[in-house]
């Protein structure tokens, strides 16, 4: 799919904190970095088509990670997507593996984790059980 250098990572939450956090890790590993406050904010982007990855907030006013996730494939844009939440719920996970979300981290979640299931999505690999 895409290189590690001209990988677009989309970044979906109105966290401002987990999102600058967020944005300077995947900087900081050689990856161009989008982030929006919203679902909504990312789904007005002129270049979505760009983006190789989104890592979504599943809690977010408005519309959901998951949702957002549901909204790409039906938009036609089935970009890989990792989603991240502090409030995690095993049938929400349980069913946006299974449709085919890349990653399900609960913050706090290792650096490493994280870049882990961005390689992965990269990749078109099935993450590891338990991711």
């Amino acid at each position: 799919m895409s290189t590690k250098t001209n990988a677009l990572i989309s970044i979906v939450d109105d966290d401002e904190s987990v999102r600058e956090a967020l944005e300077d890790l995947i900087q900081s590993v050689g990856f161009r970095v989008d982030a929006f406050p919203s679902a909504m904010d990312f789904l007005a982007f002129a270049d979505i088509r760009d983006t190789s990855c989104v890592i979504a907030d599943v809690n977010m006013p408005r519309m959901s990670g998951v949702d957002l996730f549901h909204r790409l494939t039906e938009l036609g844009h089935p970009i890989p997507t990792i989603l991240i939440t502090a409030y995690p719920n095993e049938g929400v996970r349980a069913h946006a593996l299974a449709e085919g979300v890349v990653c399900y981290l609960i913050k706090p979640f290792d650096d490493e984790a994280l870049i882990g299931c961005v390689c992965s999505a990269l990749q078109d690999e099935t993450p590891a059980a338990g991711a």
